[in-house]
């Protein structure tokens, strides 16, 4: 075990089900913190309850560290495995007296519990099994009664500064005599933590504001078992846009849903890290490594976070626009592989055309999705048209004039490059005493079937000469077969 002067801090999911946002942020609070202070981050897997533990959830929680690039310095450690010791901690108590066979049976304790609600008492343990005699012990060990295992708590108050919630005390008569160890021989979460936390060297938990009623508890056993008491920060809880906890009735909540919606990873950092935590600066958006330069505890609220899924797609935006189009080219060829756009063997042999086409949208779009959703006329010609920009701009009388026009005069162009096509474009416009803006949109909607795309002229040079002179044409048919129609 290392020295608590050595940072050292985990992240302690219960591979129960998906690593999730509330989960992914800890994680990554827990990462900034550990790099920012060049200590290490590490994982473990807190897999006790092994019904609903499996090895394909675990994979999934790795996998998601993995796609966010925060993955733990040291092997995973999982809990399971450390059954043996939670057991000795606990036998270890009952021989120094600071822990108790408690024989009560549930029944016993649920009179207990129904006379304390009734009573509109908080339930507490009575202690009845505290001051048994050696004598009653052994005749009920001989008797071969089921007995749980209780900490016996000691007067006083429990004090402890809070890295966020700053200073806490919780008198110790507002505690019972909580079970470490069940009657099945099982540890409870209390003491198992404790005794992997101490085992692993952590010197600080960070983990959520629903831990900090643990707190005081597990404080206790650590006191109890003579190990280091490591620092504790709790962080907010997410809220959902109702001032609710975030849940599945605000669509995706797992790590795996936003990367299957095309967000990356750089853009849910950048937005967890802003879940609860202020930068000391106005800069929103960060790198990776940005954040683990600004990154300090103090930042962290005690209110909880607010949840904006529509801000988190605009930052997500922002990092496809910074992102060089190399840094893109794999998710995006993926995705337009995976629609159907291209052939696997198109990706190598038209690694430019692509590369071009990933650079010229990444501004325009917020999701990786996105650029399957409006990156469809690279690589084929519009099967339809935005409704309201046929309204908008083809409508008119002498829409399928202008077009014509324009026609003419780009297929005589030795050149179709941005600047000719633009310079041919605005002079038509001049000719005919009309704005310049009239032909662009119509052009826009026929090449690309959008009334939005990025710069129209880089468009067309990409595109190509052939390409832009069939769209148009086509443009043109659709505008006579529809003309007169509501």
């Amino acid at each position: 075990m290392e020295s608590l002067s050595s940072i050292r801090v985990r992240f302690a999911p219960s591979p129960t089900g998906y690593l999730h946002i509330g989960g992914a942020r800890t994680a990554l609070f827990n990462f900034l913190f550990a790099r920012a202070n060049g200590g290490k981050f590490l994982l473990r897997i807190e897999d006790t309850d092994l019904e609903r533990s499996s090895e394909a959830m675990i994979q999934y929680i790795l996998d998601g560290l993995n796609w966010l690039g925060i993955s733990p310095d040291e092997p995973y450690v999982l809990q399971s495995e450390n059954r043996g010791k939670h057991i000795s901690a606990a036998n270890k108590l009952l021989n120094e007296g600071k822990a108790y066979r408690c024989f009560c049976t549930k029944d016993e304790l649920e009179i207990q519990r129904e006379k304390a609600q009734s009573a509109g008492k908080v339930y507490r343990y009575s202690g009845a099994c505290r001051s048994l005699s050696d004598e009653a012990i052994k005749e009920n060990l001989a008797a071969k009664m089921p007995y749980t295992v209780r900490l016996k708590i000691p007067d006083g108050v429990i004090r402890f500064k809070d890295m966020v919630f700053k200073k806490i005390s919780v008198n110790n008569s507002e505690l019972d005599d909580f079970i470490i160890l069940r009657s099945d021989g099982t540890p409870v979460y209390q003491l198992a933590v404790v005794v992997d936390d101490a085992e692993m060297g952590i010197s600080h938990v960070i983990r959520g504001e629903d831990h900090l009623s643990n707190t005081p508890k597990q404080i206790l056993l650590y006191l109890a078992l003579e190990l280091p008491v490591p620092q504790f920060a709790h962080l907010p809880l997410i809220l959902g846009n109702d001032g609710k906890r975030l849940s599945k009735r605000f669509g995706a909540t797992s790590v795996g849903e936003f990367q299957e919606l095309g967000f990356i990873p750089e853009g849910v950092n950048n937005s967890l890290a802003l879940l609860g935590w202020s930068p000391k600066s106005n800069q929103t958006i960060f790198t990776l490594e940005e954040l683990t330069a600004q990154f300090d505890m103090s930042g962290i609220s005690k209110k909880g976070a607010i949840f904006d899924f529509d801000k988190m797609k605009w930052i997500n935006g922002q990092h496809l626009t910074c992102l060089p189009a190399e840094n893109l080219f794999a998710r995006v060829a993926n995705a337009w592989l995976d629609k159907g756009f291209i052939e696997e063997k198109e990706i190598e042999n038209r690694h430019d055309y692509l590369l071009r086409s990933i650079d010229l949208l990444k501004e325009r779009v917020r999701l990786v999705n996105e650029f399957v959703t409006f990156g469809s006329w690279f690589f084929t010609d519009p099967a339809d048209y935005d409704e309201e920009g046929v309204k908008k701009h083809w409508e008119s009388s002498d829409s399928s004039l202008l077009l014509s026009r324009l026609l003419e005069k780009w297929q005589n162009l030795a050149s179709f490059s941005e600047e000719m096509t633009e310079r041919t474009l605005r002079q038509l416009a001049d000719e005919l005493e009309i704005k310049a803006a009239r032909l662009i949109h119509s052009v826009r909607l026929a090449v690309t079937g959008f009334t939005v795309s990025p710069s129209l002229f880089a468009v067309l040079a990409h595109l190509g000469k052939e390409t832009v002179i069939r769209r148009i044409r086509l443009a043109l048919s659709f505008i006579k077969n529809n003309s007169g129609k509501q």
